[in-house]
């Protein structure tokens, strides 16, 4: 399939433009782009999707305006080609069609999103959003940085449902001979063809236990059939399945080695066989959630987002950030003179800046921004204390000649482990301190316990009480935790995935940031120069 050509000249009588202009904002979405949408989304940005010669394609350019549009709006493929083929605004924006343009049919998008995922550059569409905003002058590099939970698009199991399903993954990935072998190997009587659990007197605890048991023999018997056995890809992927199944829910004990569930969750538990990369998260202690997380890097004065990334639920908030800050971080592995020559750009341009929540107050990530001389607008949480005792800033902690100092002027010397961590023992001098019960209960007296970054740690909670520094932030970050409102205003495609897996659902979140940010550069007044260059209105 070939690119296909975007109309160029609409008729006199039958065109949109005349009737929409007038009727709706300069700075609308929709305006921009009419504007700018051949500029901003050009037949040469999607000719690596498609070939030389063939049947025409519906314009590119056109699809990827309704790809904007349909993320914006948070409607579905059917609902986006119908909004495109009755809505005058869509085809205003699509360069000022006719009324009576064709429209075409939803599996268009489908296309068009497996063409860009089989691409070299999948984001494109995003990517082109922060490259206009760059060359307009409107990305500095001060950034913030905020998460939010994306719900899956699909139900959470509990441990019976999940080795059913496991167990009829792997039968449906089998040849029929294989199948036929596995099968004979089952031992509950359960078919597995059917999704509903089997019928039982769930409040029976006798019962219960036998089903969990019996389902867990099956999948260990179909594991035993296939153990070192050469198996085709999708056969291999059903196993490794099945076996991360059976391993995180279950105990074997008691007489017969009877399997039990576990009582325990463990760390990277799967909890959807029809969604495996799915995870329980949590964004507060009070409040968790199951799917995946969506990342932000923001510029707070142009309000355009500069980076995305998509992780499991249970990912730590400051474990992409290096990503989220590639384009103000040097690259780690840069030779030395490439390191000057960053370092020399830097000092040339603006201070670089990161804000963000406590989330990100790590030891690694404040030591890396410190590193690269980037100032570290990043809470970081007090050292905690159970039961009011004395917590760890209230020792005196000297990492240069290797002391820390308790609150009654005993003094303990560093002992330093391999990874570059320490820790002071008190040790028998609480035994006859008068401050003990304001410190510790332990036996062995007070221990101190010392990160390897532990100084970048000390001056980020030092920063983090300054009412200096407290402004500034209380200032600046509120922004990013509006653009997040903005992206998962809409329940479906915003909060809630519309797709499944990291990486289906990332190029989904990518798209919506595309959308939330020609919206932001609508209202800046984005406009394409003769020279190809881009500008805004606003000053």
């Amino acid at each position: 399939m070939a690119v296909g050509q975007t109309p160029m000249q609409p008729g006199l009588l039958s065109s949109t433009v005349s009737f929409v202009e007038g009727r709706i904002a300069p700075n609308s979405i929709y305006a921009v782009l009419h504007r700018e949408c051949r500029s901003l989304f050009p037949e040469e940005m999607f000719a690596d999707l498609f070939a030389e010669d063939g049947r025409r394609s519906v314009p590119p350019m056109i699809v990827a305006v309704v790809m904007v549009l349909q993320r914006l709006e948070g409607l579905s493929d059917r609902e986006a080609v119908d909004r495109f083929a009755f809505d005058v605004r869509w085809k205003y924006a699509a360069g000022g069609l006719d009324f009576d343009h064709p429209g075409f049919v939803h599996t268009v998008l489908v296309d068009m999103r497996a063409r860009l995922a089989a691409s070299e550059r999948p984001h494109r569409i995003f990517e082109r959003t922060v490259q206009v905003a760059s060359q307009a002058g409107l990305v500095g590099r001060r950034r913030m940085l905020d998460s939010a939970p994306i719900y899956d698009a699909v139900a959470t199991q509990d441990t019976v449902t999940l080795i059913r399903s496991a167990v009829r993954g792997l039968l449906r990935a089998a040849d029929h001979v294989l199948r036929a072998e596995l099968r004979s190997v089952l031992s509950s009587g359960d078919a597995y063809t059917d999704t509903g659990k089997p019928v039982i007197d769930w409040t029976d605890a006798a019962e219960r236990e036998a089903l969990i048991d019996s389902r867990a023999r099956d999948g260990y018997a179909l594991l035993a059939v296939l153990d070192g056995r050469q198996v085709s890809v999708e056969v291999g992927q059903a196993v490794a399945l099945l076996a991360t199944v059976l391993g995180q829910d279950l105990d074997q004990g008691g007489e017969g080695g009877v399997f039990r569930i576990a009582r325990k969750v463990a760390r990277d538990r799967v909890i959807s066989t029809v969604d495996p990369e799915a995870r329980h998260g949590r964004k507060t202690v009070a409040r968790a959630f199951d799917g995946y997380k969506g990342h932000i890097a923001e510029d707070p004065d142009s309000e355009i987002i500069t980076a995305t990334r998509v992780t499991p639920g249970n990912t730590g908030d400051a474990e992409p950030a290096a990503e989220l800050l590639a384009d103000i971080l040097p690259a780690e592995q840069a030779e030395q003179a490439e390191q000057a020559e960053q370092a020399e750009q830097a000092e040339q341009a603006e201070q670089a800046e990161v804000y963000a929540d406590a989330a990100y107050g790590t030891g690694p990530m404040l030591a890396r921004l410190e590193e690269a001389g980037i100032e570290a607008m990043v809470k970081t949480q007090p050292a905690g204390a159970l039961g009011g005792r004395f917590s760890k800033d209230a020792f005196t902690v000297d990492l240069e000649s290797g002391q820390v100092t308790c609150p009654n002027q005993v003094t303990a010397e560093i002992r330093r482990h391999r990874d570059g961590s320490g820790v002071a023992a008190f040790g028998a001098a609480c035994a006859s301190c008068l401050l003990r019960e304001r410190c510790t209960t332990a036996k062995n007296g007070r221990d101190i316990n010392l990160s390897p970054y532990e100084e970048h740690l000390a001056r980020g909670r030092a920063n983090s009480a300054d009412p200096d520094w407290l402004a500034r932030y209380r200032a600046t970050r509120p922004k990013v935790e509006r653009k997040i409102a903005h992206l998962m205003r809409r329940r479906h495609g915003g909060r809630r995935a519309r797709v499944r897996g990291t990486t289906k659902i990332d190029a989904d979140f990518s798209l919506l940031a595309a959308a939330v940010n020609l919206a932001r550069l609508a209202v800046l007044g984005i406009v394409s120069r003769p020279t190809g260059a881009w500008a805004t209105t606003l000053a």
